[in-house]
């Protein structure tokens, strides 16, 4: 398990190239006791929702495209992007030069544990998609 406030610090750590590269602010950080944590980036076109469920231990990114400043509707697959998929449908397309030099970016990032190493996954995988898709 991780704690609420370790869990936010890490997010804005491995996610910091949202805000250095990309324009995004952080818009809420939320802690529910022990069993949930959402750090929420974004800018006025999308929202990018990075959350974990500590008791289910299940944790997942999610790209809200924007409808007139609105979140779109949670159902709506064309709007809603969820990052596991996303990734999956498109990392073929990434050219292996920009894997790498996505790689040396998250170099001196280090994940102490399990949850840690899928925060820096997905920090990973995020990264490429906007660098190389117009999300």
């Amino acid at each position: 398990m991780i704690e609420g406030k370790q869990y936010i610090e890490i997010v804005k750590k491995f996610f910091l190239f949202l805000i250095s590269e990309f324009q995004f602010e952080i818009i809420n950080e939320k802690i529910r006791g022990n069993a949930f944590y959402d750090v929420q980036y974004a800018t006025p076109s999308k929202i990018v929702s990075v959350n974990y469920e500590n008791i289910e231990n299940y944790f997942q990114v999610i790209i809200f495209m924007l409808q007139n400043g609105k979140m779109p509707n949670y159902d709506d697959k064309t709007k809603t992007l969820h990052l596991n998929k996303l990734s999956n449908n498109i990392m073929s397309q990434i050219d292996k030069n920009e894997i790498v030099l996505n790689n040396e970016y998250f170099i001196n990032f280090i994940s102490n544990n399990e949850i840690e190493k899928k925060i820096l996954k997905s920090a990973k995988e995020l990264r490429l998609c906007l660098n190389n898709f117009n999300l």
